[in-house]
């Protein structure tokens, strides 16, 4: 399969995940709500070939599954993910191998550093039309507005490329833009991000930002730009490791930067720091409408792209989005690597519905008071995607952390709100938050649900209820003499937060 956007569409079409859209669609709401409507069923990525208005057609809802997420990232099963999180954790925190065995894995994984190295293309497909200057109008660009209350049209799956003007290290990462003018976008992204670094930066020495928005991809290399994992590599190293191979970057026309030479558009700008325009509201992955914020407003003086190039986009909102699918996936990838991060848990997860970060919940092998208290401290710092997570479930590891009733099980049965509740407030927070009652500033909540021991507790704790395994057994042999067979019943299906169990 090419790595690129138009190999992984060839790839779902052949798989049955693809369904191409002839008649004619309207970008301004109507995209969005057919997207909508399809991932609401878990249905197949769209093409819409005949957008009102536009030259290209639009791509959408590609990565609306776990298995896609999967496909996108050269695999075929969501627990292959763990073991790229094991590589990773290895170049996290590399350790002196004490056998052979783990002397030669260590040895694969460096290798397969050496591998992802980026190559260079001196002819990029990205460049096979260019305009200049006046020549420049992103009125071109099918963009969407998914919303009836958004200020305007967006693009939203495009890699942000910046620089830093001290180090030359680049920084890649998906922000929103939003549309301001045929040459002008505002871009929205927290202060954070390396892109909101750089631009600070930049403001300091007195010099201009350069940047570049590649849109229409190869999906694997935006699922590597959306994971903020704290590993010293660079986001096109991080995609090369994902793909198995190095991405092929193409150098900008007109500013100092690289992109994937595959892209199917290109933008070059400059943002001059101080120079900001209002941006949004636009609804966002909360499930509400965010607020209008002044953002650095992008100025483009070059646009490039594939002879007819497709325009890949997305949208945010309550779950179940793309976003979440995504976030979902990667969670694999942060286990083995959380695991050696906190040596207390055991497994970890993150609700789809709860945003897929606002509330975690972990499980431990608990062998000390206090141990649960500190493994979520632990957690909050562990990784930097945590730090806007909201609540922290802790429970004992034998509890199925993907079955909601064992979780609300444990929480009923083993929590003191007095003694097992604790609060951490006014700590930095998403600013998308509205819940908390200062914009940026908010309180964390973490829950002991695992079983209490002294001097957690001055009292013997219940055994818990189990099945005499001699009956069951005996039960499961008579099944069929009870007249029951027939009956085909399976198990209660635990997978009710939109994950597939192990």
């Amino acid at each position: 399969m090419a790595r690129d956007l138009r190999g992984f569409l060839k790839l779902l079409e052949e798989r049955g995940q693809l369904r191409r859209i002839s008649a004619l669609v309207d970008s301004d709401l109507e995209i969005a709500e057919i997207s909508n409507q399809m991932l609401q069923k878990g249905g197949p990525g769209l093409l819409f070939e005949n957008v009102k208005g536009a030259d290209f057609p639009v791509a959408i809802n590609l990565l609306g599954t776990e298995e896609r997420v999967c496909w996108a990232m050269n695999m075929e099963k969501p627990i292959e993910l763990e073991e790229l999180g094991k590589k990773l954790g290895m170049l996290q925190q590399p350790k002196p191998p004490k056998k052979i065995s783990q002397a030669i894995e260590f040895g694969k994984v460096l290798f397969d550093v050496v591998k992802a190295k980026p190559g260079r293309n001196f002819f990029p497909a990205c460049q096979q039309v260019v305009f200049e200057g006046e020549g420049v109008d992103l009125n071109k660009i099918p963009m969407i507005r998914p919303y009836s209350g958004d200020a305007g049209k967006i693009i939203t799956l495009g890699l942000v490329i910046t620089k830093d003007c001290e180090t030359g290290t680049p920084n890649v990462g998906v922000y929103r833009l939003q549309l301001q003018s045929k040459n002008t976008m505002t871009v929205h992204w927290l202060s954070v991000r390396g892109g909101a670094r750089h631009l600070r930066k930049a403001a300091q020495a007195g010099k201009k930002l350069e940047i570049a928005i590649a849109l229409g991809v190869d999906p694997l290399i935006i699922l590597a730009a959306a994971t903020p994992i704290p590993v010293d590599l660079s986001e096109w190293l991080f995609a090369g490791l994902y793909g198995g191979s190095g991405v092929q970057l193409a150098k900008c026309k007109t500013v100092d930067l690289e992109v994937p030479a595959d892209s199917e558009i290109v933008l070059e700008g400059t943002i001059t720091p101080g120079e900001v325009l209002p941006d949004g509201p636009f609804g966002d992955h909360m499930g509400y409408y965010g607020g209008v914020e002044d953002s650095p407003l992008v100025r483009f003086h070059c646009m490039t792209h594939r002879k007819d190039p497709i325009y890949l986009t997305t949208f945010s909102g309550r779950p179940p989005k793309e976003e979440a699918m995504m976030a979902i996936a990667l969670n694999r990838i942060y286990t083995p690597i959380l695991r050696q991060q906190v040596s207390e848990i055991v497994d970890f997860f993150l609700p789809m519905e709860a945003l897929s970060y606002k509330a975690a919940i972990i499980s431990i092998d608990k062998a000390y008071p206090g141990q649960a208290r500190r493994a979520a401290l632990a957690f909050w710092s562990a990784l930097p995607q945590f730090t806007y997570t909201k609540f922290v479930i802790v429970v004992d590891k034998s509890i199925n952390i993907r079955d909601p009733r064992q979780v609300v099980w444990a929480i009923s049965s083993k929590v003191d709100p007095v003694r097992d509740v604790f609060i951490l407030p006014n700590t930095p927070f998403d600013t998308l938050d509205f819940a908390s009652e200062k914009i940026g500033l908010g309180g964390r909540m973490g829950i002991d649900a695992t079983t209490k021991m002294p001097p957690e507790t001055d009292h013997e704790w219940g055994e818990v209820l189990e099945s005499d395994p001699d009956v069951a057994a005996m039960v499961d042999r008579r099944w069929a003499e009870y007249g029951l067979a027939d009956l085909n019943l399976g198990e209660v299906d635990p997978n009710l937060f939109g994950y597939e169990m192990k």
